[in-house]
């Protein structure tokens, strides 16, 4: 898949997150979950972080952790990030259920 190039910037509030986890989780004590996404299981809440906000969003901010109600986010593009591919997607902003400054642990995140 092409990435899209150059800086994207959001327009009024709009909030753009990526590292979203949809992958396999990993359980503290070794257990592997195979990825749920799509199924009943897979109904939940994502954290996800903070890529890029709208010029008028006061909420947020870039390089935060984000909670988002399951399925309230778009689908992803891919985006070149410096020479980094990354799946970029826009949440509501209704949809966020907590925030956090650092990396959430214990949860489904790509490493």
């Amino acid at each position: 898949m092409n990435a899209v190039k150059g800086k994207l910037i959001p327009i009024k509030d709009h909030i753009l997150i990526t590292d979203m986890g949809f992958e396999q989780e990993v359980t503290a004590a070794g257990i592997v979950i195979p990825g749920q996404n799509g199924k009943v299981a897979g109904i939940k809440p994502r954290w996800g972080r903070v890529f890029a906000i709208g010029p008028t969003q006061k909420d947020v901010t870039v390089d935060e952790w984000i909670l988002v109600e399951h399925g309230r986010w778009t689908r992803g593009i891919t985006v070149d990030d410096n020479g980094v591919e990354r799946v970029v997607r826009r949440v509501e902003n209704t949809a966020i259920l907590l925030v956090s400054d650092e990396k959430p642990k214990d949860v489904n995140l790509p490493q």
